[in-house]
């Protein structure tokens, strides 16, 4: 497997774990709003044919088509709450989703469906809804730099509604999903909390609209990849359900492997890689290292994961021959100096790197995805700043999805839709407060318990927050034999976090994802 990406290749605070998951864990991580190309029909007023129906539950149902390729597809979309109840009655929260179904399709029960959700701690279902592979998307242009307002939706040809249903969840406090009132919302904000949350929404779900026969996906990015990893493990284990597959996109399971804590020293070399890619994108390497984006790429990673990693393990032992060695490498492959490398001891972190490749420039450059670039004073100063990659999805997010919901799909409410929130800290860690989240266990558990439990990994080159060396370690180091490592697809993408952002990046996502949806439901009836 090449781990260089090529083309073919949360907000994530500090999260703790336990040292390993056990099983006992498992009780638990973008116009003005118009119509449609193909128009819109009114909402419809059928009484749905579902069971299990509370009548605390709101629900819209209309009716649309989009156009995916030369196909015209027709959908039936919900959007609204789905309550929540203690084993007493008692109602603990509203949980607000966006589901789509194929009209198409007449036995729905041998349809897939795929359950989506996005990360933070704190983020909204908004970014794969609205940015990657709902029906309609927010308009970012293609070289994948923003657009000025006023924004508006399109038709998504990226959409996979084609091959499965979809169904985007917002775990509770962030879009229009609110824990019931008087309802201490501790009991959502916490990795068991939260996975156990969004396990009883699945189970209502798939009650209330006769899908428990349905092929099963779980998709999430960033966080919500750690989410969607302990949540197969406990829909296995709790509720005897399995899943067909898993999509982790952007994904960190181990945050050892992206914390850059005191004593940590696994971030450098896992960072290294991306460090060169963004030094390549923005011109700041020798010309021979200039040349060729993956073989460069390759040679990091060899001299990441051996020489750089000894030196680091050496720490005050290295010799000063070895130390101005490993210095001069790593300022060839980072565009910084070896005087800036020595000064940092041989260890630079994600956010020095952003904030000092271009300062002569006065330029801090983006987490998400490291080929944006913004102005910032701050920056300049050496103070914080901004990140010009989360803006370019998330100013046309934040104004379209409410009106969106609202217009389009016929969903009323005086909530604000909250798509990224600081209401759900703290986030609890439970027993792993002094250590590292670290769902990769349960993920394993998951796979040896349902081997025919298949795994899509999606990581983008340019992603300063979850990058794609340190997905390779974690799935370097989940103890599986070689034939369950079969069952894991990766693919890698020119294009940072939000690789669907990008219009190559995106095509080729859903692409890749359909093969895999397609092989996975091969797979399962073998």
């Amino acid at each position: 497997m090449l781990w260089y990406c090529q083309m073919g290749c949360a907000r994530t605070p500090a999260f703790p774990w336990f040292r390993s998951l056990t099983a006992s864990l498992a009780v638990l991580l973008l116009t003005p709003i118009g119509t449609s190309a193909l128009g819109q029909m009114a909402p419809s007023t059928a009484k749905a044919r579902v069971t299990g129906e509370d009548v605390n539950d709101q629900l819209s149902t209309t009716r649309h088509s989009v156009n995916v390729g030369s196909t015209k597809l027709a959908y039936e979309a919900t959007a609204g709450t789905l309550t929540l109840r203690d084993d007493s009655g008692k109602v603990r929260a509203n949980i607000y989703f966006t589901a789509y179904r194929s009209t198409t399709v007449k036995d729905v029960a041998s349809r897939p469906i795929t359950f989506l959700f996005n990360g933070g701690p704190g983020s909204s279902s908004a970014w794969l809804h609205l940015g990657a592979f709902g029906p309609r998307r927010a308009l970012v242009e293609e070289n994948g730099k923003s657009v000025s307002p006023p924004y508006r939706l399109v038709d998504n040809e990226a959409t996979l509604l084609d091959t499965t249903d979809l169904v985007f969840i917002d775990p509770v406090s962030t879009g229009y999903s609110r824990a019931a009132s008087g309802q201490d919302v501790r009991e959502f904000h916490g990795v068991r909390e939260d996975v156990e949350t969004t396990a009883a929404f699945i189970r209502r779900y798939v009650t209330r609209f006769g899908r428990r026969d349905s092929p099963k996906f779980l998709a999430g990015e960033s966080y919500g990849a750690a989410r969607a990893a302990a949540l197969a493990q406990h829909l296995q284990d709790k509720t005897k359900m399995n899943v067909q597959g898993v999509l982790l996109i952007s994904m960190v399971l181990n945050f050892q492997t992206i914390r850059f804590f005191e004593g940590n020293d696994l971030p450098y070399p896992l960072f290294l890689p991306t460090y060169a890619a963004t030094a390549w994108h923005h011109q700041k390497l020798a010309p021979e290292l200039q040349a060729d984006f993956e073989s460069t790429l390759a040679e990091v990673e060899k001299f990441a994961e051996t020489e750089y990693t000894a030196a680091l393990m050496k720490g005050q032992r290295l010799s000063a021959v070895e130390r101005q060695a490993i210095a001069k490498r790593l300022a060839n492959y980072t565009g910084l100096s070896e005087d800036y490398v020595m000064r940092n001891d041989l260890r630079i972190d994600a956010s020095r790197f952003r904030q000092d490749l271009l300062r002569a420039r006065q330029r801090n450059l983006g987490r998400y995805d490291s080929r944006f670039w913004g102005t910032d004073t701050e920056a300049t100063a050496g103070g914080a700043y901004y990140d010009p990659s989360r803006t370019v999805i998330a100013a046309p997010l934040a104004a379209l999805v409410g009106p969106y919901l609202r217009k389009e799909l016929k969903h009323e409410t005086e909530l604000v839709y909250r798509v990224s929130t600081d209401k759900v800290l703290p986030w609890n860690y439970g027993s792993a407060q002094d250590g590292y989240v670290n769902t990769a266990p349960a993920l394993r558990q998951a796979m040896a318990r349902n081997p025919r439990l298949r795994v899509f990994v999606a990581a983008g080159c340019y992603d300063l927050a979850t990058p794609y060396f340190a997905t390779r370690y974690t799935l370097d180091h989940l103890g599986l034999d070689a034939a369950q490592m079969e069952n894991i697809t990766v693919e890698h993408y020119r294009a940072g976090h939000m690789m669907y952002i990008d219009g190559v990046a995106r095509e080729k996502l859903k692409k890749d994802v359909v093969q895999f949806l397609r092989a996975s439901l091969s797979s399962a009836k073998e």
